[in-house]
């Protein structure tokens, strides 16, 4: 019931990706934001409590924080112990860089928070081609002060034409620092337009992945692969793209975008600055559009009641057009 009621859109998003902000040390390829430098207006901690109180007082489960690296905010503890303080999870997105001991120990004070570490590769030289020289080994130093503290994390890892091979390694070294593996879809936003064609896994590597997810449901992927997986997987989790139904995403300024791939400006669909997120969840055109979104071409798919026709940020970055299909579907890869 609750997946073909969030197809028209619920009273209110499930969860909410918030990039806190734009400031990052690194410069990974793929970085879907593009991150760096902070913007000078990025909501400041009062704006970001307001948002939080927001979040409470409509029943949001779950925060997504990414950025950037939202530990370069001064106030990020402040705001992480805000919001358990109102009862909402929080997912923290990062590069892992940055955990001290003294900030694991204050992670690890903290209930119904979860992190996951980005990784792009088991070793060190395949993870620094993609996030810079040095990121391996700073990145495991973290991720084993956040097991020294029994904070609960997962290894993300973005499947790339380079890390594929690696996913079982991977894996396995998850299970080492006693966590579990993510692995996030590859999408053209950001600098990663600039890599696409470079770091896309094949239609064969994707075909091979979804047979691989197929036999592993310890592996976690979100909604990511929804369009690629079988059957069987699918049921583990979400069947169709939660842009606008289920989720939405808040940019470090205030605006506010459909999902996080998406932050175009034609896709704004309002700034929390001006409306509340409510309003603009109800009213937005942008967010309505993508609830009555039919990929037309997919109709006749025996999969279309399942992923209903893929990820439509994928498809505007390679077609410009939200309403074409996604051109990484499981469909696709095994017809070629």
């Amino acid at each position: 019931m609750l997946i073909k009621a969030a197809r028209k859109g619920l009273r209110a998003p499930v969860n909410l990706t918030w990039e806190i902000t734009l400031r990052c040390n690194l410069s990974c390829r793929h970085c879907l934001s593009d991150a760096g430098a902070p913007r000078a207006d990025e909501l400041t901690t009062l704006e970001c409590k307001s948002v939080i109180d927001h979040l409470a007082a409509h029943k949001v489960f779950q925060i997504n924080i990414g950025g950037g690296e939202p530990l370069f905010r001064t106030d990020f503890f402040d705001l992480m112990n805000y919001a358990n303080d109102k009862g909402i999870v929080a997912c923290i997105s990062t590069n892992g860089t940055l955990l001290t001991e003294e900030r694991c120990r204050d992670l690890a004070a903290m209930k119904d928070i979860f992190l996951q570490v980005s990784l792009d590769g088991v070793d060190e030289a395949t993870n620094d081609a993609i996030r810079g020289k040095g990121t391996y080994q700073r990145a495991v130093e973290g991720m084993s002060a956040l097991r020294r503290h029994r904070v609960p994390f997962s290894i993300n890892t973005v499947l790339t034409r380079k890390s594929f091979g690696q996913l079982e390694a991977l894996k396995e070294m998850a299970a080492g620092l006693g966590a579990s593996l993510r692995v996030s879809r590859f999408r053209p936003s950001g600098r990663a337009k600039c890599c696409w064609k470079e770091l896309a896994p094949s239609k064969h590597q994707l075909e091979q992945f979804a047979l691989w997810l197929q036999g592993d449901s310890d592996v976690l992927t979100g909604d990511s692969f929804f369009s690629l997986t079988s059957e069987k997987r699918r049921r583990l989790g979400l069947d169709m793209c939660g842009a606008a139904k289920m989720t939405c995403c808040l940019a470090p300024d205030g605006k506010v975008y459909p999902c996080a791939f998406l932050q175009e400006v034609q896709f704004m669909a309002g700034n929390i600055r001006e409306k509340s997120l409510d309003e603009i969840w109800h009213t937005s055109p942008i967010f309505n559009k993508f609830r009555e979104l039919e990929v037309a071409s997919c109709h006749s798919c025996y999969r279309f009641d399942s992923c209903r026709g893929g990820c439509p940020a994928v498809a505007y970055h390679m077609f410009h057009d939200i309403s074409q299909p996604d051109p990484e579907c499981l469909m696709e890869c095994l017809s070629n």
